[in-house]
């Protein structure tokens, strides 16, 4: 009878594991499929008086084009809480750009030079700007807000697959 009963245990732990093995590679499965469901080609950024994008992921296939919109949904004008979305080249020095941008008053706080992939316009409170570029290659790549003081806060990651 105890080997009845040790056998049933044996073939119920068994078939347990196999069930966790089973259940594992579907969550795998699943998981990959949601990260590619989740990829983007059209995609909306809100940003506010308190200097934060709704964001700070940004999921988007390689080599597509890209329709970004930004929207200001804030109070303040431009002058005194204006935000931007600057898209950087993988290879560019965020701060150093940073400090550069907020010298740059006269061309929205964008400063020369070849360091963005893309970006819009500075906008106040109630504004937005709709921009489309190319995704570049496979990789991570920041975005941020270069209006003085905001980038430390408003920034994030664009990830190319």
């Amino acid at each position: 009878m105890k080997k009845i009963i040790y056998f049933l245990l044996i073939v119920l732990v068994i078939s347990a594991c196999g069930n966790s093995k089973a259940s594992e590679k579907e969550k795998t499965n699943k998981t990959e499929q949601k990260s590619e469901d989740e990829l983007s080609t059209n995609i909306i950024i809100n940003s506010n008086d308190t200097m934060k994008f709704d964001k700070k992921i940004l999921l988007v296939p390689a080599g597509k084009k890209i329709t970004l919109t930004l929207n200001h949904t804030g109070k303040f004008p431009k002058v005194g809480m204006g935000h931007n979305f600057v898209l950087l080249k993988a290879d560019t020095n965020v701060s150093e750009f940073a400090e550069k941008a907020a010298m740059a008053r006269k061309t929205d706080y964008i400063p020369e030079g070849d360091q963005t992939i893309a970006y819009t316009k500075l906008l106040g409170g109630g504004e937005s700007d709709t921009i489309i570029f190319e995704a570049p290659k496979k990789g991570y790549y920041t975005f941020l807000c270069t209006f003085p003081g905001h980038w430390q806060l408003m920034r994030g990651k664009l990830i190319v697959k």
